[in-house]
């Protein structure tokens, strides 16, 4: 009969769907189980995790099969097992395995049999380091962990050397949430740069806290709060990392300009090879605690003022930006002042926008605009990351 295949025919097994149940569905006929591994549960993780358990049933031959947090860690007791998506957070409770190094990590996931995904939600330099050892063995990484781009220029050339397509064995490497969370702004860039076109410059918010601070610091309209003051909102909102220097020193956005610099082609050695401003001041460096900086910021809100008076006196706005002159080969993390009418002057709440100029878009900038910050949105980019190899591995 036209249209139905026979059981296990080899029609039935390249077929890319199916149906069962009266619905078309993807047929795993054929297909190479994929092992996945999640590192890093909390926070962004946890959100990956819900949103895997709404996407993996379509890849039927997709298995969940770690998952590890800090201290301790989930895993099957063989390849022919899964963990559970709806129960995965009890189950890691109630485990009293520790949690796996690197190199375990790796050792278990080499015994799998078919593809494996490690996807990395982590800060940790330990696991970003070890990235080129997965990618040699064919397991695919995905991670908003910027450290592992943004570091040492020579793990940069190992990541992606140890990676298909440079080596033809090797595992994928995605990594969009290391810049803008879940806006596509690396796969922006990799399009422009793998189809030709000249990227000329990139400029814009690249912190959503630093957005936050600045918008309500600096509207574009009214006289905006005091700095200390947009500081301490900003950490109790929980735009902040618990100590609010962590953002206020520049270095989230000067790791962000990293990998955009090196995606462009500019060997940039690390976040010291380029002027980063920092917004700590200098006697506030030395405090024990983020508790005892806010205590004493007020004491230094009228330099700030003074750059926000400095800049209206001309018209403009004040804006925390980052910037890449890919042709004078210039990196800068900075106070910069706008036109009110400048899109970067009118960002509203977190947002991040980030501007590409380039030979084919001309005076007219390629503009990538929305929330940069978010649990939910940073775990939306690595999901879709993680999507790209499975359909690319299934």
């Amino acid at each position: 009969m036209a249209g139905v295949f026979e059981p296990n025919s080899k029609a039935m097994r390249t077929a890319p769907y199916v149906v069962a149940n009266g619905k078309a569905v993807k047929n795993d006929r054929g297909r190479k189980s994929v092992s996945i591994a999640v590192i890093g549960a909390g926070g962004v993780g946890r959100h990956v995790l819900t949103q895997c358990s709404q996407i993996l049933p379509r890849y039927p031959n997709a298995s969940l099969v770690l998952v590890s947090r800090s201290k301790r860690s989930l895993r099957v007791p063989s390849f022919s097992h899964k963990l559970s998506l709806s129960t995965w957070e009890q189950d890691l409770g109630a485990s009293d395995s520790p949690a796996l190094s690197p190199s375990e990590t790796l050792d278990f996931l080499s015994s799998a049999p078919g593809k494996c995904i490690l996807v990395d939600n982590t800060s940790n330099m330990d696991v970003a380091s070890s990235y080129p050892s997965f990618l040699k063995k064919g397991i695919s990484v995905v991670t908003p962990n910027k450290k592992a781009f943004s570091s040492d220029l020579g793990l940069w050339q190992a990541i992606f050397e140890a990676a298909y397509p440079s080596n033809g064995q090797g595992g994928l490497i995605y990594h969009e949430s290391s810049v803008g969370a879940g806006l596509p702004v690396i796969s922006t860039l990799k399009d422009l740069v793998d189809t030709g076109d000249e990227v000329q410059k990139i400029e814009g918010v690249f912190s959503g806290t630093m957005s936050f601070l600045f918008n309500n610091f600096a509207p574009v309209e009214g006289k905006g709060g005091k700095w200390s003051e947009e500081v301490r909102k900003a950490k109790d909102a929980g735009f902040t990392e618990p100590d609010p220097r962590d953002d206020l020193n520049g270095l989230d956005v000067a790791r962000k300009l990293v990998i955009l610099a090196r995606i462009t082609g500019l060997q940039v050695e690390s976040t010291s090879a380029f002027p980063v401003q920092s917004l700590i001041p200098k006697k506030l460096e030395v405090c024990s605690s983020g508790d005892e900086f806010l205590e004493k910021l007020p004491e230094f809100d009228g330099e700030m003022e003074k750059v926000k008076d400095e800049a209206e006196k001309k018209g403009r706005i004040v804006r925390f930006v980052g910037s890449i002159d890919v042709q004078s080969k210039q990196v800068k993390v900075g106070l910069e002042e706008y036109e009110k009418g400048h899109p970067i002057a009118g960002l509203k709440g977190s947002d991040n926008i980030i501007s590409f100029y380039t030979k084919r878009y001309g005076s007219n900038p390629l503009i990538v605009q929305g929330a940069g910050a978010g649990g939910e949105v940073t775990a939306m980019g690595v999901t879709a990351d993680l999507i790209r190899v499975l359909q690319r591995t299934s």
